[in-house]
């Protein structure tokens, strides 16, 4: 018996089985960069169509997670998938560069400055601001380049040596113009108003800035004294601390209001709650002695409970009857809806909180104390006054600083506004939402309504680090200018330097010819150092991007966290459609958090949490980039050990499916060996048909932004109609039949087809893996998977008959796979599938006249050694359904050595007796 190993055609690939993909990407990284691969795909497509993802940019001050590795890599897909479609598509990163957290974590990393910085602000001492200035430069500037490094690990392809930085000095100098354009149009102005503070960052804070959680707060019902009459109004606040600035009472006007007596006197309260609170307060004896509309309380007076001020009743709508009294204090200088309602009503606003949260002089005996101190106080001065009724405390959602995580006061300011309501500027941003394209849908939903129920935007800032608001204040009537020239002037030397200039230069420098304070004609002024919101530096991104590289106006797709609606998102509205008049981009995609298995957040506390650097240096990038790919982005996101596992495990088994592609094309050469349409087999033409169907469906769900359903059908593919099906049963035609047979080039002209397409459309997402298997394929190709064409659809090979054949004999497998298991089990009847015979019988005409049909190639598609189609009489293992009976009995004949087929002509050759006639064929050919 001889050996015949070496006459089969064994797979034979570079593409290794084992990934290692922690050694082999760094390598492909700069083989991409030392290639310029990036900038080769631009040039290839500079005459296409043009895309644009303007990237949102990261804040530069701490390594990556998997909430911004989530990010990048989602735009790298987009943008790898519109490139190979034949578009011009730039990929410019960026970075947000400004701003409080980077100068906070600086000084706490510095305490002498931190020290400096205290010393500053005292001393209005601009020599130590520039110093605090370098260091944060220098420190945001450290982090781009670590963030730089870490994004490029991932695999994305981008300008990276050329990104946009808020803290560039061009930038700095087009959003002090873009400033200058809102003033110049009067969308900005001085308002003293209240807004939400945070005592401990020492800076007012913007919508995007606020979280709300839930804080226990004071539960108070306190009393004022009528200045005429016989009756308390009976009054319920949580903020105890506001009381020391209250300037009057509000009540609904359309609600009913009641005067009750009771054992402790008279009260004035809402009558909707006049149940709850005798229960709450424990009165015994109630009695209505009075009623009243609100609208006929409007004016009567009330004394504060510890200061020698007037509280006159207000009507205002925003009174309600969820809880308190129906009886609101109102602080002008402490909340939204207060200040509103009293501008209509001409209060004075009182507020006498610092910068860092504690009452001023003008609040004794109060000063010195912060809000939770002087709440406690307050108590105790209305107990004291015979003003307190009763305490409790009460579990309510309240904003939070999104970064020191503190709770916020509302504090009345001088601030700089955006005004969101002039030249209808709020609703041109409203009209906008409608013509944008928002995916998942509800997103609309949410900027519609963040942006219709916005304040004005505060744009101003006290803080140290960013884009000066070049404001003057003149030295003669102390009135604040902001001046479109002289916000120029400045841009112009920001250019030249940094946005530095502010502080080193005088301010004559910066003043127009004949510049006067337009209230007294002074020509004398000093400088405000008040900055730029962070959210204004961020928010004219594309303004300043797609004009300084010469891009359309606007982008097609800004992809952020959801959470961007009321952050990056409506800023960019709001400063697009005031300077440029449209919204800056036509389609807005977000995503959802990264959670772990249990769909918690991640947290240290919990030990849940996973660094993207964790899993790329066990498994390597592109199992990252794949459970991106897998997961529904627009939901929130899981990740754990038994997701990773199974992501790990997928990746083997489509990297496992690259390499027997690739194994069974070492001898094939793409422009020699290919087979035409005409002469492959029904089963090679079912394939191409499916991947026909594939591919379809891969690029709309690509185009439509929905990539887990992309990653989905490919794996799908991969698993079910290659690896189970077709590859599985091609072994025989690749192995032991003739080299250059036409069966056997038929069978490599379809791997090769299929996976050459296959690579270019998996490219976005296992974009190293891809480029990988790409060097090993045969035949002239692109240096690049990136510089390949999005292959076309070809209609002659989507044949509808032939897919509905199949479909029947896929149905008639799956009735022989359970046939052939039940014989497996006992293995006196077959050991393995290549000794069985199926007999098969149809029980319905057209399956009868489908098997006849390919009757020639049942035996390949089944992977047995022998189909008979008979009546079954007599045979083993039936298994039947409604639509055929299948038997496996032993094949005829004896085992060819060879192919081990079972071939009743093994033994009747004299030269080859251990044999199949097909082998001794192919025996004969290699002795020729």
């Amino acid at each position: 018996m001889q050996n015949y190993k070496n006459t089969l055609n064994l797979p034979n690939t570079g593409f290794s089985m084992k990934a290692n993909l922690k050694e082999k990407e760094p390598k492909r990284i700069e083989w991409w960069e030392k290639n310029r691969i990036y900038f080769k795909n631009l040039e290839k497509r500079k005459n296409g169509p043009v895309f644009i993802l303007h990237d949102g940019p990261p804040y530069s001050n701490g390594h990556i997670h998997l909430g911004t590795a989530l990010n990048k890599v989602l735009k790298d897909i987009l943008v790898k998938y519109k490139s190979l479609k034949g578009y011009y598509a730039p990929y410019i990163p960026g970075w947000d560069n400004h701003g409080m957290p980077i100068e906070m974590e600086v000084m706490k990393q510095n305490k002498e400055l931190k020290n400096l910085h205290e010393r500053a602000e005292k001393l209005k001492d601009k020599g130590i601001k520039i110093k605090i200035r370098e260091e944060c430069r220098k420190f945001a500037g450290k982090w781009v380049n670590i963030q730089k490094e870490e994004f490029r690990r991932l695999g994305v392809l981008g300008e990276w040596d050329n990104p946009y930085l808020t803290m560039d000095r061009r930038y700095e100098a087009r959003e002090l113009e873009v400033l200058a354009d809102f003033v110049e149009k009067g969308y900005v102005y001085r308002g003293f108003m209240p807004i939400h503070w945070c005592p401990r960052c020492r800076t007012t804070l913007a919508m995007a800035e606020i979280e709300y959680k839930d804080k226990e707060s004071p539960s108070l019902w306190f009393r004022m004294e009528p200045v005429k009459g016989d009756f308390d109004a009976l009054i319920w606040t949580t903020t105890p601390w506001t009381i020391i600035s209250n300037v009057a009472l509000a009540v609904h006007p359309d609600f009913d209001y009641v005067v009750v007596k009771t054992e402790r006197g008279k009260f004035l309260l809402a009558e909707g709650l006049l149940e709850a609170n005798t229960e709450l307060l424990g009165w015994k004896n109630v009695e209505v002695v009075k009623k009243f509309k609100g609208g006929e309380l409007e004016g009567l007076e009330f004394k504060h409970p510890f200061y020698d001020r007037i509280s006159p009743i207000i009507l205002a709508d925003f009174v309600t009857l969820e809880d308190g009294t129906g009886i609101v204090h109102i602080a002008p200088g402490h909340g939204k809806e207060d200040f509103e309602v009293g501008r209509e009503y001409n209060l004075p606003v009182i507020s006498p909180v610092d910068e860092s949260g504690r009452f001023t002089e003008e609040a004794r005996p109060f000063t010195g104390l912060d809000t939770e101190e002087a709440s406690n106080k307050v108590v105790e001065v209305l107990k004291e006054n015979g003003k307190f009724v009763h305490l409790t405390k009460i579990l309510h959602s309240y904003p939070h600083c999104w970064r020191c995580k503190g709770p916020l006061v509302f504090r009345a300011t001088h601030q700089w506004f955006l005004s969101v309501g002039h030249k209808s500027l709020r609703e041109k941003a409203l009209e906008e939402i409608k013509k944008v394209g928002w995916h998942p849908e509800e997103g609309e939903n949410r900027i519609y309504a963040s942006v219709k129920e916005r304040p004005d935007w505060v744009i101003s800032r006290q803080r140290t680090w960013g884009v000066h608001i070049p404001s003057l204040r003149c030295k003669k009537c102390g009135h604040t200018i902001l001046s479109p020239e002289v916000i120029r002037n400045l841009a112009l030397k920001v250019k030249e330097e940094s946005s530095d200039a502010w502080l080193k230069y005088d301010v004559k420098e910066f003043l127009p010819k004949d510049f006067k304070c337009p209230k007294c004609g002074s020509d004398e002024f000093d400088k405000d150092y008040d900055i730029l919101d962070v959210w204004f530096d961020s928010g004219i991104s594309y303004i300043v991007v797609s004009e300084e590289r010469e891009l359309k106006w606007p982008s097609d797709v800004y992809l952020e966290g959801s959470d961007q609606h009321r952050g990056w998102f409506n800023a960019s509205l709001m400063l697009g459609a005031g300077q440029k008049g449209s919204a800056p981009y036509k389609v807005v995609i977000t995503h959802g958090w990264v959670v772990d298995e249990q769909g918690r957040a991640m947290h240290k506390s919990l030990g849940n949490v996973i660094k993207p650097e964790e899993i790329i240096s066990k498994y390597g990038a592109d199992v990252l980039r794949l459970w991106i790919s897998h997961s529904d982005y627009t939901e929130d996101v899981r990740l754990g050990p038994e997701i990773l596992a199974r992501i790990v495990d997928s990746y083997r088994k489509i990297r496992n499916t690259f390499r027997f592609m690739l194994g069974n094309l070492y001898d094939f050469d793409p422009e020699k060996d290919s087979v035409d349409f005409d002469d492959l087999f029904p089963q090679d033409k079912y394939i191409l048909l499916r991947w026909e169907e594939t591919k379809k469906k891969v690029d709309e769900f690509y185009s439509n932004y929905y990539f887990h359903k992309v990653y989905h059908t490919l794996f799908n593919f991969i698993v079910v109609d290659l690896s189970s099906f077709y590859l599985d049963i091609l072994k025989d035609r690749l192995y032991t039949w003739g080299k250059n047979s036409t069966g056997r080039r038929a069978a490599q002209t379809v791997i090769y087809y299929v996976l050459k397409e296959l690579l270019i459309t998996m490219y976005p997402i296992l974009s190293f893996t891809v480029e990988e298997a790409w060097e090993n394929l045969p035949g002239s190709k692109e240096e690049s998977v990136y510089l390949a064409d999005w292959p076309s659809i070809h209609d002659k090979y989507i044949n509808m008959e032939l897919k509905k054949n199949f479909e029947i004999l896929m149905k008639v497998r799956d009735v022989v796979l359970v046939a052939m298991e039940k014989a497996r089990k006992e293995k006196r009847i077959i050991q393995d599938r290549l000794e069985a015979q199926l007999v098969i019988e149809a029980c319905d005409e057209e399956v009868d006249k489908v098997l006849k049909k390919f009757e020639n190639y049942l035996s390949e598609i089944f992977i047995v050694s022998q189909v008979k189609l008979d009546i079954l009489v007599d045979v083993a293992h039936i298994e039947e359904d409604e639509f055929v009976r299948v038997g496996v009995r032993h094949a005829e004949g004896n085992k060819c050595q060879r192919c081990w087929i079972w071939h009743p002509g093994v033994g009747k050759n004299e030269k080859y007796p251990d044999l199949c006639p097909k082998c001794v064929e192919v025996m004969e050919d290699v002795s020729k």
